[in-house]
């Protein structure tokens, strides 16, 4: 299939629907009892919906989908194109504000929910634009139940001939670290070109015919959105991962080829090793440490001498093997994005047998940028820029981007638009460097940048990712904004000791220039999360919340 050719996400999906076996298991969702769609299963009720929805709204009309991953959301997204819609998916991780913002800011003419819990989130905020509102499970409104839908026979299967690469697929709205989410909007083509950059990495990757991906990122994440559209292109087995929770597990019955995720995910996974390989001793802590020593020179290409060939071979068959198998042993990759991977964290994931590829994007660019080449994983870089896309650094060094992947602008917002998009280049608001092998570094973050009083500049993320490495620190939130120090909030468990904390901190401003020293700090046993507005859905710090929350406490400090 050339992708370059086609004109939209819906002519891609049924292009592939003519090449794959229709009996060819599709899409699964791990919860108990549910059951495995093939692709005639999907195709069908594409179909059936596509129809419903047609006769419901007007082209370029906006259709909400608040849903948890499901199969019935990735048919949703393509019905919503299929019928002239544009798909706008929206976390259930949000605020009521937001809902309210999201809802008069896109004005939707159709809602899709997925059961009575979410609908609740929005039900006040529901205006007279909404003609109707379509729920997968039964709520106690005046919606359509996608069951009856899906029983009707249809005399027409429309596949929308329409609509072209410049033409909006999605609005996509930002997650917001500050301020009101803005809706990104993306295009057919942008996505599809996305999807060409990744098809070519992946084609590298894949070894095994038929790929299996384990989805828990959700699907209303630019990232995970466009990811269902490989998946489409790779005639992938999809499961949709129960909860975060059940994630390990998960992959034992699923046994992903590939699985995408936030840094989040691998600190968590990093930090359990860890654990793990801390309360090991005698031969089989020997054998950990040779692991992690030569699995660092894999890394690195550095030839084997004879021995360590042998205990290489030894490491590879007790260590890495027995890793792998806990994941389902089938992992080609964990792919990770939306946000900075401590570069210890990846060497350390690599080096235990779980190859672990940084890739770099925003919503804006639909959304990946660059990824890590499996035949050379630098760990302190984001990878190469996709072929499709073209990347230069800025005279002050921040990273611009250009490409049909760059999206067609804000909803709604043209001021904004004109900010980030100048001359076709879209600004990034990230600061980097591009290296003799052409692979992007991400050096700091132009907005969150921490002032201080001797006008240095310094990246508050860079010192939290380091603190977070300690197992005894669970999230962690540095201050020092025209101040003449840097204080943090330390979340870590009720039996943490302060003074453990203490010692802690102490050690690890041993690795910090002395301007990113952390002088003093709290210990707190609240996390920071997504249910307390302190947490973006996709797990990134929302610094003005945490401020407005601490900023009495984090002020006695100085």
């Amino acid at each position: 299939m050339d992708i370059s050719k086609l004109n939209s996400l819906v002519e891609l999906y049924f292009k592939k629907t003519e090449e794959v076996d229709g009996k060819r298991p599709f899409l699964k969702w791990l919860k108990p009892d549910k059951q495995t769609y093939n692709w005639e299963d999907i195709t069908d009720r594409i179909y059936k919906l596509t129809t419903k929805i047609k006769s419901l709204i007007q082209q370029g009309d906006r259709c909400l989908i608040l849903s948890e991953n499901r199969p019935y959301w990735l048919m949703t997204d393509i019905a919503i194109m299929n019928a002239g819609g544009i798909s706008v998916p929206i976390f259930t991780t949000y605020s009521a504000n937001d809902y309210e913002y999201i809802l008069n800011d896109c004005k939707p003419s159709l809602i899709f929910v997925s059961n009575q819990d979410q609908f609740n989130k929005i039900k006040k905020f529901i205006n007279s634009d909404v003609k109707k509102i379509i729920s997968f499970e039964k709520i106690d409104s005046d919606s359509l139940l996608i069951k009856e839908i899906l029983s009707e026979e249809v005399n027409e299967k429309i596949i929308n001939k329409n609509l072209k690469r410049n033409m909006p697929a999605c609005i996509i709205y930002t997650s917001g670290t500050s301020g009101n989410p803005k809706g990104v909007v993306l295009s057919h083509g942008g996505i599809l070109s996305n999807c060409e950059g990744a098809v070519e990495l992946l084609s590298i990757l894949i070894k095994k015919k038929d790929p299996v991906f384990l989805t828990w990122l959700p699907l209303s994440h630019s990232y995970e959105h466009t990811v269902q559209f490989i998946q489409i292109i790779l005639g992938a087995k999809v499961f949709y991962a129960e909860s975060l929770e059940k994630l390990i597990s998960n992959m034992g019955v699923a046994k992903p080829t590939i699985m995408t995720a936030v840094p989040r995910f691998y600190q968590n996974l990093f930090n359990k090793i860890n654990m793990n390989f801390e309360k090991q001793s005698g031969l089989k802590r020997k054998l950990i440490n040779q692991t992690l020593k030569l699995g660092k020179k894999i890394l690195k290409k550095e030839e084997f001498k004879f021995n360590e060939k042998i205990i290489n071979f030894l490491c590879e068959k007790l260590v890495r093997k027995k890793i792998r198998n806990q994941f389902g042993g089938n992992l080609q990759a964990f792919i990770s994005g939306g946000g900075a991977l401590d570069k210890n964290i990846g060497e350390f994931l690599n080096s235990i047998g779980l190859p672990t590829l940084q890739g770099y994007g925003l919503t804006e660019a639909s959304p990946v940028v660059s990824c890590n080449l499996p035949d050379l994983v630098k760990v302190e870089s984001v990878g190469p820029p996709f072929r499709t896309n073209k990347v230069k650094i800025a005279e002050d060094g921040e990273i611009l981007v250009k490409g049909e992947n760059v999206m067609l602008g804000y909803w709604n917002l043209k001021e904004e638009t004109e900010k980030v998009i100048k001359d076709g280049w879209l600004h990034t608001g990230d600061i980097g460097e591009l290296d003799n092998n052409n692979y992007l570094k991400i050096t700091d973050r132009k907005k969150d940048i921490i002032v201080n009083l001797g006008g240095d500049n310094i990246s508050p993320s860079k010192v939290e990712n380091i603190l977070c490495l300690n197992e005894n620190i669970k999230q962690s939130f540095v201050y020092g904004d025209k101040k003449n120090y840097l204080v943090a909030l330390i979340v870590s468990e009720k039996e943490t000791k302060k003074e453990k904390i203490k010692l802690i901190i102490e050690k690890t401003n041993k690795s910090l220039t002395l301007i990113e020293k952390i002088k003093k700090f709290i210990l707190i046993h609240e996390e920071f999360t997504i249910e307390n507005g302190m947490l973006t859905p996709t797990l990134k710090l929302k610094r003005k919340e945490i401020i407005k929350n601490y900023k009495q406490q984090l002020e006695n400090l100085y």
